[in-house]
């Protein structure tokens, strides 16, 4: 999957907010090139934390996955206590036992597995089932959220 087919299946679930900061947009330069994915149908960014992110290079706290390599990027998603632990076998508490530089596998995020969040990097046949399965019910997920808070 590419960045653009990911983009292209999020926003297709209606009420995405899709962001990719870069140049005169007034975010912060580190963010340039990477998205955040919000469930946000009047258009507006929510206090909230996007439910899956792409991110195409090492952030200072953030380099196991090595995204400093030429067409290297991770998908992000939310996915909560009960999934994580079904993809990882162990609950966001425990250590992370992949590698997270390794291509096309589902592994705990390397920064907030802890807050359940799984990645994939540069995600393809092995992982695009799942990856699309994980997006949509973080999306779900999100929607949820956003019509409890706005009902």
């Amino acid at each position: 999957m590419s960045v653009d087919e990911i983009i292209a299946f999020v926003d297709g679930l209606g009420g995405t907010l899709t962001l990719r900061p870069g140049p005169g947009d007034g975010s912060p330069e580190i963010a340039w090139g990477d998205t955040f994915f919000y469930y946000a149908p009047d258009g507006v960014v929510p206090r909230t934390q996007p439910f899956a992110t792409i991110v195409t290079k090492d952030y200072p706290d953030d380099t196991r996955s090595r995204l400093d390599r030429p067409e290297a990027f991770r998908v992000n998603v939310f996915a909560g206590t009960e999934a994580f632990t079904r993809w990882t076998g162990h609950t966001p508490r425990e250590p992370a036992g992949s590698d997270p530089s390794v291509p096309d596998i589902v592994f705990a995020h390397p920064v907030y597995a802890r807050q359940g969040w799984l990645a994939v990097v540069n995600p393809g046949g092995r992982t695009e089932p799942a990856v699309r399965e994980l997006l949509r019910a973080a999306y779900d997920a999100a929607r949820t959220r956003h019509q409890r808070h706005h009902a």
